[in-house]
């Protein structure tokens, strides 16, 4: 028998059991959640079950997908904004078949593919001031990049982040996290100072006291959907320039197309940061992507000499996988114009939602741009409602939307997300790809989730109770 015959012998004729992933999951799928609670993080299944979120999910396509009982849901969340072209697009799956049946010689660490240069050309197509691109495996390691790559061509310790912002979770970007929740627990970290998004006297303040390397900046903050008032982001700019810092734009869920602009930092003329932030959606949902794009100064300041070549470097970065997953991914937007579509479809359900406001007095304020939008909720007028609201936000500020989130899922199978912790507020970032028919399926499930709510009784309030009595228990 030839050496070819033998690698293509079939595991059971050749005695060896092999790896079948289909019988590992037909087997051991049932057990996902035991498995969680044993291995993973314990709380998530915990939690899943508290909310009535531990459902069974087998397949997905495009905006939806699919529980073991056959009844289809609409994603509004595209995982976090990862799934800007929604699950399994056939054109990322070729190109990932296609890269995969390439055998390439990939990862060998000395040499240049192709890949991770023709990436490279189609992001800086849509960033034309830019010149140079790192990549790596994330958005959290794109934001880590970029912080470094600040300190280093400024030669300056101290970043600025603006209060609430969200840059990630590992330890150079959880320094620039505005949020304490996330932060509690993980100090000391790097030097920072937080902010207020807009308040332009409070950054040039700080940019006085000679040592600011960079203001990293989300265009549209993802905690609470806050976008950064008309004119900052080139004030600003401006500002940091005077006093020799750099803009960060974090475009990690903004980026891609999401608000109707390829960044969002484009809605506002003559904005050029100096280094830009993309991830998520640029994986196609397969392959985890992120990429640092910035000036060819700062990146000849990092790599300064032969010596310096791997100063900055990810042992996964540039993979094959991941760079054609990119590729395929900003061909799609291409091709089928998303950036377009997400204009018109997320102007059709923002306008849709924010004539809500007049009809529900719990409804304080529908905002965004394209398809990232904030729903956030209030204070109602009537009596009964206010006294009701009271006892919510007496228990924990949050459960409201909670409250909204929850039969959402349970009664009208759609997944929306609460945008952040002691917020009122709902984000919808669904796949890019979501249609009309989608926008009208939310709407309607929304608006009936808010009838109930203010009818005064029904399961919405049911579902506060107990959320009060856990918020409480919990203390």
């Amino acid at each position: 028998m030839t050496t070819a015959e033998s690698a293509s012998e079939s595991p059971e004729a050749s005695g060896t059991k092999g790896f079948d992933l289909g019988a590992l999951l037909a087997e051991r799928g049932a057990e996902r959640y035991e498995l969680h609670t044993r291995y993973l993080n314990h709380q998530l299944p915990r939690m899943l079950r508290t909310i009535g979120f531990d459902k069974v999910y087998v397949r997905a396509e495009g905006a939806h997908f699919w529980d073991d009982d056959g009844h289809d849901y609409l994603d509004m969340l595209a995982g976090f904004g990862v799934m800007g072209l929604g699950r399994h697009h056939p054109v990322v799956r070729k190109a990932l078949h296609d890269v995969l049946d390439a055998s390439l010689a990939d990862l060998t660490r000395f040499d240049c593919q192709p890949l991770p240069g023709l990436l490279a050309e189609k992001l800086l197509a849509h960033s034309p001031h830019l010149d140079r691109v790192f990549f790596g495996n994330s958005g959290t390691e794109a934001v880590e990049g970029a912080l470094k790559f600040a300190r280093c061509a400024t030669g300056r310790p101290r970043v600025l982040h603006c209060e609430h912002a969200f840059h990630g979770l590992t330890t150079g970007s959880l320094s620039v996290n505005g949020e304490s929740g996330f932060r509690d627990g993980f100090a000391p970290l790097l030097p920072d100072t937080a902010v207020p998004l807009g308040d332009l006297d409070a950054l040039e303040r700080e940019l006085r006291k000679g040592d600011v390397a960079a203001l990293i900046v989300e265009p549209i903050q993802g905690k609470g959907v806050h976008e950064a008032p008309p004119g900052y982001l080139r004030a600003a700019q401006e500002l940091l320039r005077r006093h020799k810092a750099l803009l960060i734009a974090d475009e990690v869920q903004t980026g891609l197309g999401r608000t109707g602009d390829f960044y969002a930092y484009q809605h506002e003329d003559g904005v050029e940061p100096d280094l830009v932030c993309v991830a998520k959606a640029l994986s196609g949902g397969y392959v985890p992507v992120g990429a640092t794009i910035g000036r060819d100064w700062i990146f000849k300041k990092v790599y300064s000499s032969m010596d310096r070549v791997l100063v900055h470097s990810a042992s996964f970065g540039a993979n094959a996988q991941a760079m054609a997953a990119g590729l395929a991914v900003l061909s799609v937007m291409e091709d089928e114009q998303v950036v377009a579509h997400v204009r018109t479809t997320g102007e059709l359900l923002r306008t849709r939602l924010a004539a809500l406001t007049d009809r529900y007095e719990l409804l304080a304020d529908v905002r965004g741009r394209g398809l990232m939008i904030g729903i956030e909720f209030g204070r109602p007028r009537s009596l009964k409602l206010r006294s009701r609201w009271t006892v919510l936000q007496a228990a924990r500020k949050g459960l409201f939307a909670q409250m909204v989130v929850v039969p959402l899922l349970q009664r009208h199978r759609i997944l929306t997300q609460v945008s952040g912790d002691h917020m009122e507020v709902i984000k919808l970032i669904p796949p890019l790809i979501i249609d009309e028919r989608d926008v009208d399926r939310f709407v309607s499930a929304f608006s009936a989730v808010m009838d109930d709510a203010h009818d005064g009784g029904g399961l919405v309030w049911e579902f506060g109770r107990t959320l009060v009595k856990q918020a409480v228990a919990g203390r």
